[in-house]
């Protein structure tokens, strides 16, 4: 038995160096499963020896080593078939092929939900975005695309079995949407209420048929004039392949079932790009009219088609924090802001980068400011807005207090407020830059009930 030690030996040592060996003859794998990869490491950087070249060079086989694709697929169908359980931290593996973004459990099963604060937070400063809007002639709409396992849980694996005993963070916020009389657009009723599976099964998103539902169901709530894709001839076509699939299985991707129809949405894009998830697009449809500005996430990608459709111009952001002078420089007649639900705990903690509005008449002719309940002040200079956020004490803020800010003890702003995950309350608020004083300035803040 002992004569055949050596050749176990070698085959144990050639089968781990397959990897490398194929990295150093040109074979590095492929990365489908990772849009950001690492990149050759050097010894010099900056004119100075590189001192994690060590670890660079690691981070670099990680993302490169050969048959990356095939080892990952096979490691991802071992431990689905043997343990049942997902060999990548970010998919959740469920029942009948199902695959699940893991990003969304907290929402699933109700851990770590919203407070009412952040939840207000939130609702208010969509309030202020479409107020700002509509002082500026351009209608708003907010819309949620929902996470696929609130929709369609029943696949999710029994070891993650919602616990939560009320609505989760979306059907939480709702009121405070509805209270604020922010143009709030229900997809996930909408979506709720379908007989059909409009999600792929293996993917985090929409499929076209559910887009183009969303779609309408925004431009209906902006009363914007548009096509109907209700009753619309269509192709199912087996050519999709899932995001979620891709990260598990990058070398045995499963294609499925898509809709397209017939004819497809018409529009142009202004310039070239290589995929829906751009950054920033411009489109044009020359038998449109109207200009739109929409902030989107990765659900934006199929809802393109459909909104750029409906607009002679379009301009489709994934940028954050949403910068409204977009509105100016596109001359935005209409501005629709969509975020997946499981980033509103992110939207609470972040502002939106908007001049704050003055306010005067909402402010009590006896209220009492005061500077030394601010604390972490921030000033940063943006150009021609100048940037001011600090942290408020908890214990002074209710359910639903505004924040107002005195500038120099002469003009009164309101400032978005934030919420951080961390419990950290606190706020943010642009002003012009002219009208601060080069060197010192005086903050004070007010905390309605």
């Amino acid at each position: 038995m002992r004569k055949f030690y050596p050749i176990y030996i070698f085959a144990f040592f050639a089968v781990c160096l397959i990897p490398s060996a194929g990295l150093f003859f040109g074979g590095g794998g492929d990365t489908a499963e990772s849009q950001d990869v690492a990149e050759m490491p050097s010894l010099a950087a900056d004119g100075r020896f590189n001192e994690k070249i060590l670890s660079d060079a690691g981070t670099y086989f990680e993302d490169h080593f050969a048959f990356r694709s095939e080892w990952v697929t096979a490691y991802s169908f071992l431990a689905d078939k043997i343990f049942g359980v997902s060999a990548q931290d970010g998919v959740i593996v469920g029942t009948d092929g199902w695959l699940y973004y893991k990003d969304s459990l907290d929402d699933y099963q109700g851990a770590d939900q919203m407070t009412d604060r952040q939840l207000f937070d939130l609702a208010h400063s969509l309030a202020m975005v479409q107020q700002y809007a509509s002082e500026n002639s351009v209608d708003f709409a907010f819309a949620v695309a929902p996470n696929k396992n609130s929709l369609y849980g029943g696949h999710m694996p029994y070891y993650y079995r919602g616990f939560r005993t009320e609505g989760g963070n979306l059907q939480r916020l709702t009121p405070y949407l509805k209270e604020e009389g922010v143009n709030y657009v229900d997809l996930y009723g909408l979506l709720r209420s379908q007989d059909e599976v409009l999600y792929h099964v293996r993917d985090s998103h929409w499929n076209n048929k559910g887009a183009a539902m969303a779609a309408d169901a925004i431009l209906t709530s902006l009363g914007k004039k548009h096509a109907s894709y209700e009753g619309r001839d269509y192709q199912i076509r087996r050519d999709y392949e899932g995001d979620l699939d891709g990260m598990l299985c990058p070398a045995a991707v499963k294609k499925e079932d898509e809709v397209y129809y017939d004819p497809l949405p018409s529009f142009t894009y202004v310039k070239e790009v290589e995929s829906n998830f751009a950054p920033k697009i411009y489109t044009e449809n020359t038998s449109a009219a109207g200009s739109l500005v929409m902030y989107r996430d990765s659900f934006g990608n199929a809802l393109l088609p459909f909104m750029a459709e409906a607009y002679g111009d379009s301009y489709f952001s994934r940028a954050v924090p949403y910068q409204l002078t977009d509105l100016f420089s596109c001359n935005a007649d209409t501005m629709v802001i969509e975020r997946a639900e499981r980033f509103l705990p992110e939207m609470a903690a972040q502002a939106p980068m908007m001049a704050a509005p003055i306010a005067s008449s909402d402010i009590p002719a006896d209220a009492e400011f005061s500077e030394d309940i601010i604390q972490n002040l921030s000033v940063s200079d943006q150009g021609a807005f100048t940037r001011i956020t600090g942290e408020l004490p908890k214990k002074l803020l209710h359910t639903r207090s505004k924040i107002y800010i005195r500038v120099n003890g002469l003009v009164d702003y309101e400032a978005f407020p934030v919420a951080l995950a961390d419990g950290t309350e606190g706020f943010q608020l642009l002003v012009a830059t002219e009208t601060l004083e080069q060197k010192k300035n005086s903050f004070c803040a007010y905390l309605s009930e």
